[in-house]
Protein backbone atom coordinates (compact mmCIF):
# COMPACT_ATOMS: atom_id res chain seq x y z
CA UNK A 1 0.00 0.00 0.00
CA UNK A 2 1.40 3.51 -1.29
CA UNK A 3 0.92 6.32 1.34
CA UNK A 4 1.77 9.68 -0.71
CA UNK A 5 1.58 12.56 1.98
CA UNK A 6 0.81 16.00 -0.02
CA UNK A 7 1.92 19.47 1.72
CA UNK A 8 0.93 23.11 0.12
CA UNK A 9 3.21 26.10 1.55
CA UNK A 10 0.19 28.56 0.30
CA UNK A 11 -2.66 29.08 3.03
CA UNK A 12 -4.92 30.54 0.54
CA UNK A 13 -8.33 28.95 -0.33
CA UNK A 14 -7.61 29.05 -4.19
CA UNK A 15 -4.07 28.22 -3.88
CA UNK A 16 -2.46 27.03 -7.07
CA UNK A 17 0.32 25.18 -4.97
CA UNK A 18 -2.64 23.31 -3.24
CA UNK A 19 -3.91 22.51 -6.82
CA UNK A 20 -0.69 21.13 -7.95
CA UNK A 21 0.12 19.29 -5.20
CA UNK A 22 -3.42 17.44 -5.85
CA UNK A 23 -2.46 17.35 -9.29
CA UNK A 24 0.35 15.72 -8.49
CA UNK A 25 -1.30 13.30 -6.28
CA UNK A 26 -3.47 12.10 -9.32
CA UNK A 27 -0.58 11.27 -11.22
CA UNK A 28 1.21 9.68 -8.86
CA UNK A 29 -2.16 7.46 -8.39
CA UNK A 30 -1.28 6.58 -4.56
CA UNK A 31 -3.66 3.99 -2.47
CA UNK A 32 -3.75 6.61 0.29
CA UNK A 33 -3.30 10.15 -0.25
CA UNK A 34 -3.60 12.62 2.69
CA UNK A 35 -3.19 16.48 2.46
CA UNK A 36 -0.92 18.36 5.55
CA UNK A 37 -2.59 20.96 7.58
CA UNK A 38 0.49 23.53 8.43
CA UNK A 39 -1.84 26.12 9.79
CA UNK A 40 0.46 26.41 12.71
CA UNK A 41 1.07 28.99 15.18
CA UNK A 42 3.92 30.62 14.83
CA UNK A 43 7.57 28.87 15.97
CA UNK A 44 7.82 30.45 19.39
CA UNK A 45 10.73 28.71 22.11
CA UNK A 46 9.02 30.12 25.14
CA UNK A 47 5.54 28.41 23.98
CA UNK A 48 7.47 25.27 23.03
CA UNK A 49 8.86 25.21 26.53
CA UNK A 50 5.09 26.07 28.38
CA UNK A 51 3.30 23.76 26.45
CA UNK A 52 5.35 21.23 23.99
CA UNK A 53 5.09 20.35 20.81
CA UNK A 54 1.09 21.69 19.63
CA UNK A 55 -1.15 18.80 18.31
CA UNK A 56 -1.39 19.75 14.81
CA UNK A 57 2.55 19.79 14.64
CA UNK A 58 2.82 16.21 15.53
CA UNK A 59 -0.06 15.35 13.56
CA UNK A 60 1.91 16.81 10.30
CA UNK A 61 5.11 15.13 11.90
CA UNK A 62 3.11 11.66 12.09
CA UNK A 63 1.96 11.98 8.46
CA UNK A 64 5.38 12.43 7.22
CA UNK A 65 6.82 9.55 8.92
CA UNK A 66 3.98 6.79 7.95
CA UNK A 67 4.11 7.89 4.35
CA UNK A 68 5.99 6.24 1.66
CA UNK A 69 6.77 9.77 -0.29
CA UNK A 70 5.81 13.73 0.29
CA UNK A 71 5.00 16.10 -2.24
CA UNK A 72 5.95 19.58 -1.52
CA UNK A 73 4.61 22.52 -3.79
CA UNK A 74 5.58 26.16 -2.47
CA UNK A 75 4.93 29.40 -3.94
CA UNK A 76 7.64 31.59 -3.98
CA UNK A 77 7.42 35.06 -1.74
CA UNK A 78 9.68 37.59 -2.24
CA UNK A 79 12.21 35.63 -4.10
CA UNK A 80 12.27 33.06 -1.06
CA UNK A 81 10.23 30.09 0.45
CA UNK A 82 6.66 31.27 2.42
CA UNK A 83 6.75 32.24 6.07
CA UNK A 84 4.21 29.53 6.40
CA UNK A 85 6.61 26.20 5.07
CA UNK A 86 9.13 27.69 7.10
CA UNK A 87 7.48 27.64 9.84
CA UNK A 88 6.02 24.40 9.83
CA UNK A 89 9.79 23.22 8.96
CA UNK A 90 10.94 24.79 12.04
CA UNK A 91 7.77 23.18 14.12
CA UNK A 92 8.33 19.71 12.79
CA UNK A 93 12.13 19.54 13.64
CA UNK A 94 11.53 20.02 17.08
CA UNK A 95 9.64 16.85 17.46
CA UNK A 96 11.06 13.72 18.45
CA UNK A 97 13.31 12.19 16.01
CA UNK A 98 13.06 12.87 12.30
CA UNK A 99 10.43 12.05 10.13
CA UNK A 100 12.13 13.26 7.20
CA UNK A 101 15.31 10.66 7.34
CA UNK A 102 15.83 9.17 3.98
CA UNK A 103 11.87 9.71 2.69
CA UNK A 104 11.71 10.36 -0.57
CA UNK A 105 10.49 13.86 -1.55
CA UNK A 106 9.21 15.57 -4.74
CA UNK A 107 9.38 19.81 -4.71
CA UNK A 108 7.36 21.70 -7.21
CA UNK A 109 5.48 24.98 -7.25
CA UNK A 110 3.36 27.45 -8.79
CA UNK A 111 3.57 30.91 -8.93
CA UNK A 112 1.72 33.92 -10.45
CA UNK A 113 5.28 35.28 -12.00
CA UNK A 114 7.02 34.21 -14.76
CA UNK A 115 10.14 32.24 -13.25
CA UNK A 116 7.80 29.60 -12.04
CA UNK A 117 9.36 29.59 -8.23
CA UNK A 118 13.32 28.62 -9.21
CA UNK A 119 14.06 30.66 -6.17
CA UNK A 120 11.39 28.97 -3.54
CA UNK A 121 12.64 25.48 -4.17
CA UNK A 122 16.36 26.40 -3.91
CA UNK A 123 15.49 27.75 -0.61
CA UNK A 124 13.20 24.80 0.51
CA UNK A 125 15.77 22.44 -0.61
CA UNK A 126 18.57 24.76 1.61
CA UNK A 127 15.85 24.34 4.37
CA UNK A 128 15.45 21.05 4.52
CA UNK A 129 19.05 19.53 3.50
CA UNK A 130 19.90 18.93 7.86
CA UNK A 131 16.49 16.63 7.74
CA UNK A 132 18.57 14.46 5.10
CA UNK A 133 15.42 13.49 2.86
CA UNK A 134 15.52 11.92 -0.16
CA UNK A 135 14.92 15.62 -2.72
CA UNK A 136 14.55 14.17 -6.14
CA UNK A 137 16.52 16.37 -7.84
CA UNK A 138 14.29 16.76 -11.11
CA UNK A 139 12.71 17.16 -13.59
CA UNK A 140 11.57 20.48 -11.98
CA UNK A 141 8.26 21.77 -11.99
CA UNK A 142 8.50 25.28 -12.31
CA UNK A 143 4.63 26.54 -12.69
CA UNK A 144 4.82 30.18 -14.25
CA UNK A 145 1.87 32.22 -14.64
CA UNK A 146 -0.15 29.77 -12.71
CA UNK A 147 -3.55 31.37 -13.39
CA UNK A 148 -2.98 30.45 -16.96
CA UNK A 149 -2.51 27.07 -16.77
CA UNK A 150 -5.00 25.43 -14.50
CA UNK A 151 -9.16 24.69 -15.45
CA UNK A 152 -12.07 25.52 -13.94
CA UNK A 153 -11.85 22.02 -12.22
CA UNK A 154 -8.46 23.24 -10.40
CA UNK A 155 -6.73 20.93 -13.13
CA UNK A 156 -3.43 21.02 -14.86
CA UNK A 157 -3.84 21.87 -18.34
CA UNK A 158 -0.96 22.64 -20.05
CA UNK A 159 0.38 19.81 -21.40
CA UNK A 160 4.12 20.11 -21.07
CA UNK A 161 3.52 21.07 -17.30
CA UNK A 162 1.78 17.71 -16.86
CA UNK A 163 4.28 15.80 -18.83
CA UNK A 164 7.11 17.33 -16.50
CA UNK A 165 4.74 16.55 -13.34
CA UNK A 166 3.90 12.80 -14.44
CA UNK A 167 7.58 12.50 -15.15
CA UNK A 168 8.67 13.68 -11.70
CA UNK A 169 5.91 11.07 -10.09
CA UNK A 170 7.07 8.53 -12.04
CA UNK A 171 10.43 8.95 -10.82
CA UNK A 172 8.87 9.69 -6.91
CA UNK A 173 6.81 6.29 -7.26
CA UNK A 174 9.93 4.12 -8.10
CA UNK A 175 11.81 5.55 -4.53
CA UNK A 176 8.88 4.08 -2.35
Amino acid sequence: MTRLLGISGSLRRQSFNTMLVHEAARLFDPETFEFADIRFPLYDGDLEDAEGIPPEVQKVADQIAVADAVIISCPEYNKNLSGVMKNALDWISRTEGNPWLDKPVAIMSATAGRAGGERSQNSLRLCMQPFRPLILQGPEVLVGGAQNHFDDDRRLSTESYVTFLQSLMDDLKTRT
